[in-house]
């Protein structure tokens, strides 16, 4: 589900197949598809002032990044779950329960990874994200503070802390 230290990054069986049909797609068809557009705009002509012909080169370039992460990403994933914090401390991976300045009334339970690898049952909170960032390291019971997008910062509690099971 999610970059750990060791580089691993963690994917539920859902998201591994997800991405390894985009990477199959992007490589095969649609590169073929992108490739068929360059050449249809080379034949129309001057190349210096053929939006088409630039468009398709654009998407191509993109295209190719994309199937490159996919690769590296897909190289380094585990299938399955992520392994408990041998401390107890939240990390990505797991299932978090908050609560928004120490109200156990207003709380929310999310997972903590990256949104592109997220689940689609639960909310997912990037590691990399103020909240994200705030509540690492943080063990259950403990209070932790991030900083929000207005500069002013917000406290929550850890309620609870468990590897994703997904």
């Amino acid at each position: 589900m999610t970059q750990t230290s060791e580089d691993v990054t963690w994917l539920t069986q859902e998201a591994y197949t997800k991405l390894k049909e985009e990477l199959a797609y992007l490589s095969g068809p649609a590169r073929e598809e992108v490739t068929a557009k360059i050449a249809a705009a080379r034949e129309e002509g001057d190349l210096r002032e053929n939006g088409g012909y630039h468009a398709a080169k654009e998407e191509q370039g993109k295209q190719e990044l994309r199937i490159r992460q996919l690769t590296q990403l897909l190289e380094k994933a585990k299938v399955g779950e992520a392994p408990a914090s041998a401390d107890g401390a939240v990390a990505p991976g797991m299932v978090v329960t908050i609560a928004f300045d120490g109200d156990e009334d207003d709380t929310t339970t999310f997972l903590l990874a990256s949104r592109e690898y997220a689940s689609t049952e639960i909310e997912t909170y990037s590691p990399q994200s103020p909240l994200g960032s705030g509540v690492i390291g943080h063990k259950v019971g403990e209070d932790a503070q991030y900083e929000l997008p207005n500069g002013r910062k917000a406290s929550v509690r850890i309620l609870k802390a468990e590897p994703y099971s997904g």
